[in-house]
């Protein structure tokens, strides 16, 4: 057998008898590196990031208040303009206004 041959089976024996607990650290390592890098590619690594996450997400909750207000709005002056047709209407049509009688 050559040297890389028999280094091989060492190397998965090894892995084999890796402890739960050292493979969960090394995950959460890994994991916490990954949240790094990904905070860095945002520009939110400088210690900022809870606040600025915050922050944005207050501006988007105020951003959905306004446009749900907005509709409401639109539907509320809609249904005045046209309850007021209707008032209009039946007024005209039961001579109550100072139209042709």
């Amino acid at each position: 057998m050559t040297e890389p041959e028999q280094q091989q089976p060492a190397l998965v024996e090894n892995m084999l008898l890796l402890r739960r607990e050292d493979f969960d650290e090394l995950l959460d390592r890994a994991a916490e590196r990954g949240a790094g890098r990904v905070l860095a590619h945002l520009g939110l690594e400088n210690g900022h990031a809870a606040r600025d996450i915050r922050e944005l997400r207050d501006l988007l909750e105020a951003w959905r208040d306004a446009r749900r207000t907005a509709w409401q709005t639109a539907v509320k002056v809609i249904t005045t303009g046209l309850l007021a047709a209707l008032l209009v209407g039946a007024a005209i049509k039961l001579k109550l206004m100072g139209g042709p009688q």
